[in-house]
């Protein structure tokens, strides 16, 4: 039986595999989808090692940049990203050969685009991290739009949440939050933003999707901003890793 996973540390919060498995029975495709929380990258080997009649894996936090390491080959598009989410698995008589990609940049930039207006031309990106990445290349080389990273501490071409004010938010009308705050179980924590200088011209993009509205979507649509969670993109890009994987 082909075997597919996703790969990653926790992974209790996770939404693939009852996707894939749900997928699996309703279109009848003699497949499972399996859970690999690691709780190193160096494990990963033995994931594949031991897993000989595995087709391919998702990755997810926080092995999306670690993962790279240990493939053969990456698409053009992951390595200027700098993370990969899909692994797909291709078996030869001597070895698998590992090839990365990323499917964030679809999942995303498809299910942003009909929210975006005329006048959103600058986004602020909450976090650093491997999802971020995705979201930076979405947004600067597929929608155009300039982009400034948000780190909780200072680092080189980044600003912190202490320098994000009124005037800012003038200029940043897009919020993409890439940073855990507010995911379940701590659904009363959002990213320290001064949301009473917000209105209808904000759009706040929630990666997180559980919960559906998180802290930082209400204090948005309290403000008239248009809101959205991750969980559309969430669908996209596991359907653009079938696809990847079935190429």
């Amino acid at each position: 039986m082909n075997t597919y996973g996703l790969i990653g540390y926790p992974l209790g919060h996770s939404f693939s595999r009852k996707f894939f498995t749900e997928k699996f029975e309703e279109e009848n495709i003699d497949a499972q989808y399996l859970n690999f929380e690691i709780p190193s990258i160096e494990e990963f080997t033995k994931v594949i090692e031991t897993h000989p009649e595995l087709r391919g894996l998702n990755v997810t936090i926080p092995y999306k940049q670690q993962v790279m390491q240990y493939l053969d080959d990456i698409s053009p598009e992951a390595k200027a990203i700098g993370a990969v989410n899909v692994v797909k698995c291709q078996h030869t008589s001597t070895k698998c050969r590992l090839t990365g990609y990323n499917s964030d940049v679809i999942g995303f930039v498809d299910s942003i685009k009909p929210l975006l207006k005329p006048h959103h031309k600058k986004a602020l990106i909450l976090g650093t991290g491997g999802a971020s990445k995705a979201i930076h290349y979405g947004l600067t080389e597929k929608l155009g739009m300039e982009t400034l990273f948000v780190s909780r501490k200072a680092r080189k071409g980044m600003i912190t949440y202490e320098d994000i004010d009124a005037t800012l938010l003038k200029e940043y009308e897009v919020i993409v939050n890439c940073s855990p705050v507010g995911m379940f179980p701590h659904v009363d924590e959002c990213p320290a933003l001064p949301y009473n200088a917000m209105n209808e011209n904000h759009l706040l993009y929630d990666l997180v999707y559980n919960p559906e509205e998180t802290l930082f979507m209400k204090k948005g649509t309290t403000m008239g901003a248009s809101v959205k969670n991750g969980h559309e993109m969430l669908i996209r890009q596991a359907l653009a890793s079938w696809t990847i994987w079935n190429q």
